[in-house]
């Protein structure tokens, strides 16, 4: 889409100069506003033409049966999916009687921007009638940081060559009439009128609408307000329907007068609360928007903004569109996660309905690593989600046989929503994932009381759940069998190496935190025969290698398999799981996303440098990235391993995900995990940046190890380490370290040690890359751009955790 000429590339906002029908239903994606509970796609004011109308909150779903050919014990019983609930944005027109309509009259003129910094969606358009007037529209959308259940909307008509007679209709619509898919039936059920109306009300310039879900009992309040201003003569009325609360303006415009209306928007669920309560709710929320006005919402909006990029932003020089790319990554990163308040993060946020509105592990492993040095206020919260999901995780590691807590693969409310058992229920490194993120937030903002609560309990039962689902053999070494790690083209396998790792440092993780708070240990009877145990797990723990080849394998017997025929293997053949069954693609030495790759990413002490090399030199030879996940941990292990143009075009890829719509889904919403990983790629990458890892239970050193690839003169960012705000500056020769504010900070550059006080920069040189043969990506599926080689163009990814084709 970036490509397309209506697009521009600048440096702090997304604008696009013409209105492109083609690609409207993607342009709603990359527009969405979101506050984390709110999110609302970037459909036009007036509601249609649309590609998919969208407006959700966080948590709000529809049950619906899930699919078995063949049921067994232990598969779950339902699924999840979000709704498109009430939608407030809402405004049509009519000039003269003629509804404002881009496929109708002439649209002469028409923009978009939506602007980093002030969080706000503009709209400009000039359209002539089929009856000959001419109209200026003006319109500004914003979903609110600061006031987490409200929405706003302010728009304008103007005559532009005559007197015209206007309507303005802003309503608050119910059940809209979504577009057909594809897909499993039960889903299309479910998302078809899925809400009960219970109240409905217009009365002056207020409108409210109260509707229920019917399986899943979900309860969703939605109210509105209005100003008005125009000439004299200016009328309105309120009306209400069951789905529809609706206030229409009428005015007389001659030229040089103008029609306003600001509407201020506001929503509210629950499972448990009363009608009334939640009516009282959404009309105390759209007062309380009211009180503070359209400039007191967008002031505050910029505030917010302001803050957040004083301590996230990223500055790249070289690569105007990748500046651009990771601003918006940042933006929409923030926008899933600023207001979630205990509750999860969608894979698409709330940009849009795919993987049915799920959560994935894909919120720990990329999306919070970067909110954690970037937002950290944002991460607790989410966490806290998972710690309330825990009554569910244990029910479902007792139904699996297991101790402690088994969380899903994917879900909305913490229940197991994986029809698929192989990439769903056997992927239990979730549970690692989840606890690392706790560890990791603790360890970068020095959060106690959180440790000492909810840390605690995600990472004992975690713990708990690694032990009596690994075992030791005869010669004492801990094996964990018949998992799946990230890599989904392997399934059920023995000693995944990611796995294991990660449950490694789960363990020993837990066993510290356990003697740190021996008397909340007691409350779980944790005693020191169980850390001893969960201690002796970790340090036994099978670590697959195969020495004749010199590198550590996927999981154990990996690298006897046969290899993946990619030469015989066609480019329109990828995504492989909608071409080849799973049978033929498990019994392979094929690879999906980066799995031992990730595992050297996270847990970069468990290898020595040479063996990353060898590592990622191997499995860069097998992986054909048919998912979103795997290009920004590929673009950190090729800088690190000294691939820097590897590197670069895997960073490219991760960023320009949507905006160049890659896979060719971004119309469904966007790939929170991916635009992450924009950041991972420049900050764990070519920053070289490596988190914090504990060292005799204390918080170690953050560490840097800086390099640029050609194509870029100077990368600069900033992190923020137990409120030290750190800004490292990279040059071709140098990087510059900047303590701007905090205590004084030790971190390592390239390994060596320096002193930071705040104030005074220092600077030290990068020092020369390692020379290592390039490695050789499969057949075609060279990263796109990469000087030197075919590229693999920008061919259809398949979703992570779908299943085989048609599952959900």
């Amino acid at each position: 889409m970036i490509t397309h000429p209506s697009f521009t590339v600048e440096p702090w906002c997304l604008r696009e100069t013409e209105l492109n029908l083609e690609v409207l239903a993607q342009s709603e994606s990359v527009f969405a506003l979101s506050n984390g509970h709110i999110g609302w796609r970037g459909n036009l004011d007036e509601g249609e033409p649309h590609g998919l109308p969208g407006a959700y909150l966080n948590g709000v779903y529809e049950r619906h049966p899930l699919p078995y050919g063949e049921a067994g014990y232990g598969d779950p019983e339902s699924g999840q999916t979000m709704i498109n609930v009430t939608d407030g944005k809402v405004i049509r027109l009519l000039v003269d009687d003629h509804p404002y309509d881009l496929r109708y009259g002439r649209l002469l003129a028409h923009e978009r921007v939506l602007d980093f910094r002030s969080g706000l969606l503009s709209r400009t358009a000039r359209w002539t009638t089929p009856g000959g007037r001419t109209v200026r529209i003006t319109s500004q959308r914003l979903v609110s940081f600061t006031q987490r259940a409200v929405a706003a909307v302010l728009y304008e008509v103007e005559p532009d060559d005559g007197p015209v007679t206007v309507a303005v209709q802003s309503e608050l619509v119910a059940n809209e009439q979504l577009p057909h898919t594809e897909g499993d039936p039960r889903v299309a059920a479910a998302t078809e009128s899925p809400l009960t109306g219970e109240e409905h009300f217009a009365q002056e310039t207020r409108l409210r609408l109260v509707h229920c879900t019917e399986h899943s009992a979900l309860r969703v309040g939605a109210a509105a307000d209005h100003l008005v201003e125009g000439p004299e003569g200016t009328r309105w009325m309120a009306q209400s329907e069951p789905d529809v609360s609706r206030l229409t303006v009428t005015a007389d415009l001659e030229p040089g007068q103008r029609l306003r209306l600001i509407k201020f928007v506001a929503y509210g669920w629950s499972g448990q609360r009363s009608l009334q309560a939640v009516h009282d709710q959404v009309d105390a929320a759209v007062a309380a928007a009211v009180s503070a006005g359209w400039d007191g919402l967008v002031a505050a909006q910029r505030a917010y903004l302001d803050q957040f990029w004083a301590a996230a932003d990223v500055e790249v020089e070289g690569d105007a569109q990748i500046q651009q790319a990771v601003r918006f990554a940042l933006f929409h990163v923030l926008q899933a996660a600023a207001r979630a308040q205990e509750r999860a993060i969608p894979a698409k946020g709330l940009t849009g309905t795919g993987y049915d509105g799920h959560s994935f592990w894909d919120t720990e492993s990329f999306v919070l690593p970067v909110l954690t040095l970037t937002a950290p206020q944002t991460v607790a919260s989410v966490l806290r989600w998972r710690h309330r999901t825990l009554p569910a995780a244990r029910d479902r590691a007792r139904q699996l046989g297991l101790a402690g807590a088994a969380f899903p693969w994917r879900t909305i409310d913490g229940a197991e929503c994986s029809a698929y058992w192989p990439a769903g229920t056997a992927a239990f490194h979730v549970n690692a994932d989840i606890a690392m993120a706790a560890v990791q937030y603790v360890l970068v903002t020095g959060d106690e009381e959180f440790e000492r609560q909810e840390g605690l309990d995600l990472l004992v039962e975690t713990a708990r759940l690694w032990r009596s689902l690994g075992h030791h053999d005869a010669e004492g070494v801990f094996h964990i069998d018949g998992v799946t790690g990230p890599d989904e083209y392997s399934a059920v396998a023995r000693d995944n190496l990611y796995t294991n790792l990660m449950a490694q440092q789960n363990l020993l993780a837990a066993a510290d935190a356990a003697t740190r708070y021996p008397d909340r240990a007691e409350e779980f009877g944790v005693d020191d025969e169980e850390t001893a145990a969960w201690r002796d797990a970790a340090s036994r723990m099978a670590v697959p290698y195969d020495e004749t080849l010199g590198v550590h394998e996927q999981s154990a017997g990996f690298t006897r398999l046969q290899r993946w025929d990619f030469d015989a293997t066609p480019p329109e053949h990828y995504p492989l799981l909608l071409r080849y069954p799973y049978f033929d693609l498990y019994r392979k030495q094929v690879i999906k996303q980066a799995d031992v790759v990730l595992a050297m990413m996270e847990c970069p002490n468990a290898f020595t440098d040479e063996e990353k090399a060898r590592n990622f030199a191997y499995y860069e030879a097998l992986t054909v990235r048919d998912s979103s996940l795997s290009a920004c941990c590929q673009a950190a292990l090729a800088a690190e391993t000294g691939h820097l143009r590897l590197a670069y075009a895997y960073l490219s890829e991760a960023a320009l995900m949507d905006l160049e719509d890659l896979e060719h889904n971004t119309r469904d919403g966007l790939h929170i995990a991916s635009l992450a990983g924009a950041w991972i790629a420049l900050v764990v990458g070519l920053g070289g940046m490596r988190r914090q890892v504990r060292d005799d239970g204390e918080p170690g050193r953050l560490g840097f190890a800086p390099r640029l690839p050609e194509a870029l003169s100077r990368v600069a960012f900033t992190v923020t380490v137990r409120g030290r705000r750190l800004k490292v500056d990279i040059g071709p020769a140098d990087a510059r370290y900047l303590l701007q504010e905090g205590e004084p900070l030790e971190v390592l550059h390239h390994g060596e040690p320096m002193s930071l006080t705040v104030g005074v920069p220092v600077d030290r040189p990068v020092p020369p890359l390692p020379a290592r043969p390039e490695p050789q990506q499969p057949r075609g599926r060279r990263p796109v751009g990469l000087p030197g080689g075919e590229e693999s163009g920008a061919v259809p990814q398949e979703p992570h955790g779908r299943g085989p084709a048609g599952a959900p």
